[in-house]
């Protein structure tokens, strides 16, 4: 019998997970605040909840991908919650990116009410969500992890286990250090290039088959070189958090991250241009205007 699999935000993330699982056949039952998204999923096969307690009460396996803080808060802990309708044996996939504080407080939190929580952050963006082009850090309990395994199979072309719980948000900051400056060297790369008389367009068709070569090059370029950042893939103001939560890691290490630390103003920029629900990629704007180029 297939695994019930339940999903909690139907987000950027989210609603592409929605539709990969029923793809793959797994009876889906979703929840959202937002009415629209989770209606959007039910019309593609979902079945709609009223509640993430209903979700949790339906399920074998729970995947939560939820952006803030709070929004954690209130599907887990709230009156209607998870911890309102866990059980013994349930599986909480949390895909979201969290300190491990709040990470942690999910984990035992929702083990007092008997369910198991794996830490399973995904590495990509909204656009690779998409075409399944997803690798998943998986960390905790082994055994849950192979039972849950095909629900992430599901929804990524790669899925990683890492070892003990935690391990996975580490790798998931770790990567996400990279990708910020990734980004931030592609907007360099391509605002360079305009200064220089060639063509973005030509930027990244040479560029993208030499030793120069990155998935950020591969995809945001393409939205700089358009000058087009929406749809969003992720947002300014939501990568903020997982700039914070970098930071503040690396810092707790005492690790220096020169290139890191030096990209943090040109993204703090953007969001003070009022570019928060634009994708990341608006971080060239920033350069295009230092640069004395049009502005987009």
């Amino acid at each position: 019998m297939a695994l019930r699999v339940g999903l909690i935000g139907l987000g950027i993330m989210g609603s592409a997970y929605a539709s990969h699982l029923i793809e793959a056949g797994f009876p889906l039952i979703a929840f959202d605040v937002d009415s629209a998204a989770l209606e959007r999923a039910r019309t593609r096969g979902a079945r709609a909840a009223g509640s993430s307690k209903e979700v949790a009460a339906s399920s074998d396996v729970v995947i939560t991908a939820l952006a803030s803080i709070r929004a954690v808060d209130e599907a887990v802990f709230g009156r209607d919650g998870l911890a309102a309708g866990a059980r013994n044996g349930l599986i909480v996939l949390d895909a979201g990116t969290f300190s491990l504080e709040v990470k942690e407080r999910v984990r035992d939190g929702l083990a007092a009410h008997g369910a198991l929580v794996l830490d399973t952050p995904v590495s990509g963006t909204g656009s690779q969500a998409h075409v399944r082009d997803l690798v998943f850090f998986a960390s905790g309990d082994r055994q849950a992890f192979e039972r849950a395994r095909p629900v992430l199979e599901a929804l990524g072309r790669e899925v990683r286990y890492v070892g003990e719980f935690g391990n996975g948000s580490k790798l998931k900051y770790i990567a996400n250090l990279l990708v910020t400056i990734h980004n931030l060297s592609t907007a360099e790369a391509i605002v360079l290039a305009e200064k220089a008389g060639i063509d973005a367009d030509t930027v990244l068709d040479v560029l993208s088959d030499s030793a120069a070569a990155s998935r950020m090059l591969q995809i945001r370029g393409p939205m700089m070189a358009a000058r087009c950042y929406e749809p969003a893939t992720m947002k300014v103001e939501v990568y903020q958090k997982d700039i914070e939560i970098i930071d503040s890691f690396a810092k707790s290490l005492s690790c220096p991250t020169p290139l890191f630390s030096a990209s943090i103003p040109f993204y703090t920029r953007a969001l003070s241009e009022g570019r928060g629900k634009q994708d990341t990629a608006s971080i060239v704007s920033v350069l295009r205007e230092t640069a004395g180029l049009p502005a987009d």
